[in-house]
C-alpha cells in the first residue's frame, strides 16, 4: 500500500500540510510522524489508515505543525548552505590567484586538443589501412567512453559553475536554484 492513498483523508481531517507530503516523494516521512501522532501500531499505511478515524484533531494539527517544522528547519539548513557557497564562489571570484582564474579554461582546452588528437590518429589509421590499431581502439572503446564521460562531466559542472560565477559576480548574489525557490516559498508561508 502506498502512502498517497491517505492524502486525501488526511487532508480532510485538517492536517494538509502532512497530507499533502504523503503524495509525494517524502511519503514514507510524513507517514512515520503520522503514524506516531495518530497512535498506529506500526508505521504503515495501512495501520494509520486504521487508527485515523479515531485520531482526534489536536494529533491531526500536531503532526501538521511538526511537519512544517522539519520543512522549515531543512529549508533554513539549504539556505544556510546556498548562502555559504555563494560567499565562496565571491572570495573565489575576488582571488587574483592566476591557478585559481585558469585552471578551468586550460582544462576545457586540453581536453578539447585531446579529443582532436584522437581523430586525427583514428583518421589515420583509417587512411593507412592499420587494422591492428583500429582494433585495438576499438577494443578500447569501452575505456575511452568512460573516461570521457568523466572528463566531460567535469568540463560540464565547469561551466555551470562558470555560469554561477558571472551571475554572482553581476548581481551580487547566486542565481536561486530550485532548492532555494522551495526554501524561499516555504520561509514565506511562515
Amino acid at each position: 500500500m502506498d502512502w498517497s492513498i491517505l492524502m486525501r483523508q488526511v487532508i480532510s481531517l485538517g492536517a494538509p500540510l502532512i497530507g499533502t507530503a504523503l503524495g509525494g516523494p517524502f511519503g514514507a516521512a510524513a507517514g512515520q510522524i503520522l503514524a506516531s501522532a495518530v497512535g498506529a501500531p506500526a508505521a504503515t499505511p495501512a495501520a494509520v489508515q486504521e487508527a485515523l478515524p479515531a485520531a482526534n484533531a489536536e494529533a491531526l494539527a500536531a503532526a501538521d505543525a511538526r511537519w512544517a517544522e522539519m520543512v522549515r528547519a531543512e529549508a533554513e539548513a539549504t539556505q544556510t548552505a546556498i548562502r555559504e557557497t555563494q560567499a565562496t564562489i565571491r572570495a573565489e571570484i575576488a582571488s587574483e590567484d592566476p591557478i585559481q582564474k585558469w585552471w578551468r579554461p586550460l582544462y576545457a582546452f586540453e581536453l578539447t586538443f585531446e579529443c582532436a588528437g584522437l581523430w586525427v590518429v583514428l583518421l589515420h589509421e583509417f587512411w593507412t589501412s592499420d587494422l591492428q590499431t583500429l582494433n585495438a581502439m576499438i577494443g578500447a572503446t569501452t575505456l575511452f567512453v568512460s573516461y570521457w564521460a568523466f572528463r566531460f562531466g567535469v568540463l560540464g559542472v565547469y561551466v555551470s559553475g562558470r555560469t554561477r560565477e558571472k551571475v554572482c559576480a553581476a548581481m551580487g548574489e547566486d542565481a536561486p536554484g530550485l532548492i532555494e525557490k522551495v526554501a524561499k516559498a516555504v520561509l514565506k508561508r511562515k
